[in-house]
């Protein structure tokens, strides 16, 4: 045992020597390269002098970077994130520095600007080469993992062995669509999924079909907290407290998370040892990074913003992504020129923050999620789920099929590949199960093919003056307000968060979904009130070509579907393949009857119309690629899922084994993940209307799914 000890430590002292070699060779090749970076005397010195006095100066800057690095990046989570990335740079040459002037005889010298080249250059090195050290050393890489799971047996008192239950890591794909996820593995833009999907035991994949809202805030919602009943879309107006809810603030989504748990009595997906990384709701979990909701709870969002510490606590970590950030900042503009100079369309303007916003979304985000997963696995956590919004904010302004939105694809394989490759090694066995909240359906937006707002037009229908330049809605990106959340700013305030006058409509986009609400009427309005009012409102709706078809409620025949035509056809007789649906596939009127059944549906809902033929939609906000109704690809989202684990269909299946036919609705796929998670790690009690575990009713059957007529709550405690 003594010998293996000591064995150990040789083996770790060889490897510090190693860098320590790599890195001094590394200043010295930069010493030479760079005219403002010395390591002599001004009189010069030996061979040997200068060889030390590298050694000397790489050895101070590899001790600064471990032991005053951590410490500074602690000390500055009280600045925003975005900021401490812009500052990495800075902070590491002036490391150097210092370490530089550690050097006997003031051998050492360099101008700020040089120190932080150098700086960048060496941290980028050692980092590359600890790591190729560490993983030639299997023995070492073992027992770094045995140490995390040791410390994590230990806090949290379970078992995390490599031969009990496995573990499970859910990775949201953001805005990839089943269509897009088979096109990219098709063509090579996605090699790990086409060899998880070509692997007679690797994954299947299935399409499912999302509710009428098919967007982050519903589908996330239903998926880790079991329901989204009442969020009809990814902003909506509550006439009783002149609010309007959006689902990318902090303060809406804990309000939305808040009526979840209330609803289903359940903490959470997560509630049993998970961890929440990059979304915007916590699923119940303990552990959470950049979790959205979390950010209005404990102020000024500073826990949601700690998982950044454990990324950027490493220098390597912090230069690197850093570099990177830089890089896609040219990256877009570079794109963007080049769309403009080709006169590409559909295109829409990508100045202004954009270029930054798309970095944070590409680069920053997914490094800092990516490696809180794989720290999660190390710990031998039970479930984690984490989202990547990268794809879906690019598709946004490039569009969902364009090659900017597939060379993000192709970066989000490897970030799946590395993610697979850590699965290797970690205490425990984990299933990667990959799946998306929506997809994206493309199309030029409704102001760039007809000349206005879908604001301006009701406005017009509502006798009510239009200004002459059209005001766009803003983005429903939900990476633009997880950057807000970062520089510390307030979410999404606009024009569209004030209570509108009395006199004026409150009209609301969500892709290609919009919401119209009248604050002067009581309650839901009626058709026979706003014909009353309005006359030529629901007709102009209903008429333009733009619009595929309105919601209304009537006083006289409940609610209805208005389409071109004068078409009215009450929501109970709705049906697939005929009438006014018939365009927007399988599934539709059941979308529209269940949202119509929502307390807070807008007076009038509003979907743009959808072309089979091209699969386009018109969004009503300035999106070239968008989501939030109903039409095309931005409606089936995927899930793919080892086979080692029950099929979706037969997870829903009632006790008369009566399965689907298919998957639908998020609500659908949270109950197929609670069964996963329970077939690994067996029953789960419900939570009680206080929060406190259940004892009994509502248990779960051997697949997971709740017996009729009990709960179907499953978490351990609730965190609303």
């Amino acid at each position: 045992m003594g010998d293996r000890r000591w064995r150990r430590a040789g083996s770790a002292l060889m490897r510090v020597i190693a860098v320590w070699a790599v890195s001094t060779l590394t200043m010295l090749a930069l010493a030479g390269i760079l005219p403002d970076f010395r390591l002599q005397s001004a009189d010069g010195d030996t061979v040997t002098k200068t060889a030390f006095t590298a050694a000397w100066g790489a050895g101070a800057f590899g001790l600064l970077s471990a032991l005053v690095w951590p410490v500074l990046v602690r000390a500055l989570l009280i600045v925003p994130a975005l900021v401490l990335g812009m500052l990495v740079f800075f902070l590491n040459g002036s490391l150097l520095l210092i370490a530089l002037r550690l050097i006997p005889d003031g051998r050492g010298a360099a101008a700020p600007e040089t120190a932080v080249v150098v700086a960048a250059v060496m941290s980028a090195v050692a980092s590359a080469t600890s790591t190729a050290l560490a993983v030639r050393d299997d023995d070492a890489y073992r027992r770094r993992l045995s140490r995390l799971a040791d410390r994590h047996r230990r806090r949290s008192g379970t078992g995390d062995a490599r031969g009990g239950p496995p573990g499970t890591v859910f990775i949201q794909l953001d805005g990839v669509g089943h269509d897009a996820l088979v096109r990219a593995a098709a063509e090579g833009l996605m090699p790990t999924v086409a060899h998880w999907l070509a692997d007679s035991e690797g994954h299947r994949l299935t399409p499912w079909r999302t509710d009428w809202s098919s967007q982050t805030g519903a589908s996330q919602l239903g998926i880790l907290h079991g329901s989204n009943h009442d969020v009809p879309a990814f902003r909506w107006y509550e006439k009783e407290s002149g609010v309007v809810m959006v689902s990318s603030k902090p303060a809406s989504a804990l309000e939305m998370q808040r009526r979840a748990v209330a609803r289903t009595r359940d903490g959470g997906l997560l509630a049993l040892d998970g961890a929440s990384r990059g979304n915007l709701f916590s699923g119940g979990a303990g552990q959470l990074a950049l979790v959205l909701s979390m950010a209005a709870r404990l102020g000024k969002g500073r826990r949601s913003r700690a998982g950044y510490f454990a990324y950027f606590s490493d220098p390597a970590n912090a230069v690197r992504t850093a570099g990177s950030f830089v890089a896609e900042v040219c990256r877009e503009i570079a794109q963007s020129t080049r769309s403009r100079l080709r006169k590409e369309t559909p295109r829409i303007k990508r100045g202004g923050l954009y270029p930054f916003i798309r970095a944070f979304a590409t680069v920053v985000e997914r490094d800092v999620v990516v490696a809180a997963v794989m720290g999660d696995m190390f710990a031998g956590r039970t479930a984690v789920y984490a989202d990547l919004v990268a794809y879906d904010e690019v598709a946004h302004h490039s569009g969902p099929r364009s090659r900017d939105a597939e060379k993000v694809l192709a970066r989000l394989d490897r970030s799946l590949a590395l993610i697979d490759k850590v699965a290797e090694h970690t205490p425990r066995t984990y299933r990667i199960v990959l799946l998306s909240d929506h997809g994206q359906s493309p199309g030029d937006t409704f102001a760039g093919v007809y000349g206005l707002t879908l604001k301006d037009l009701v406005r017009a229908g509502s006798g009510l003056p239009v200004p002459r330049r059209a005001q766009r809605t803003r983005s429903a990106s939900e990476a633009r307000d997880a950057v807000r959340i970062a520089l510390h700013r307030p979410v999404a305030e606009g024009q569209e968060e004030h209570v509108a006058k009395p006199s004026d409509p409150i009209v609301l986009a969500s892709g290609n979904l919009g919401l119209i609400s009248f604050p002067d009427i009581q309650g839901r309005a009626s058709l026979e009130q706003l014909e009353s009012r309005h006359p030529a409102l629901l007709s102009t709706l209903a008429n333009h070509p733009g619009i595929g078809f309105l919601l209304v409620r009537s006083e006289r025949h409940g609610s209805v579907v208005l389409a071109r035509d004068g078409v009215r056809v009450p929501v109970a007789d709705l049906a697939d393949g005929h009438g006014p649906l018939a365009p927007f596939g399988p599934g539709a009127a059941d979308a529209v009857r269940r949202t119509d059944t929502f307390p807070h549906v807008a007076d009038v809902m509003v979907n743009s119309m959808y072309d089979p033929a091209t699969g386009t939609v018109h969004a009503f906000e300035e999106q070239i690629g968008s989501h939030g109704g109903l039409g095309g690809e931005q409606s089936r989202p995927f899930l793919l899922w080892p086979r080692s684990m029950t099929d979706p269909l037969d997870a829903l299946a009632d006790e008369d084994g009566d399965r689907p036919d298919a998957l639908v609705g998020a609500e659908a796929v949270h109950r197929v993940l609670r069964c996963w998670l329970s077939e690994a790690s067996g029953p789960q009690l419900p939570v009680r209307a206080d929060g406190a575990p259940g004892t009994g009713a509502g248990r779960w059957t051997r697949r997971g799914r709740a017996r009729r007529g009990q709960g179907e709550g499953s978490g351990t405690g609730a965190h609303p």
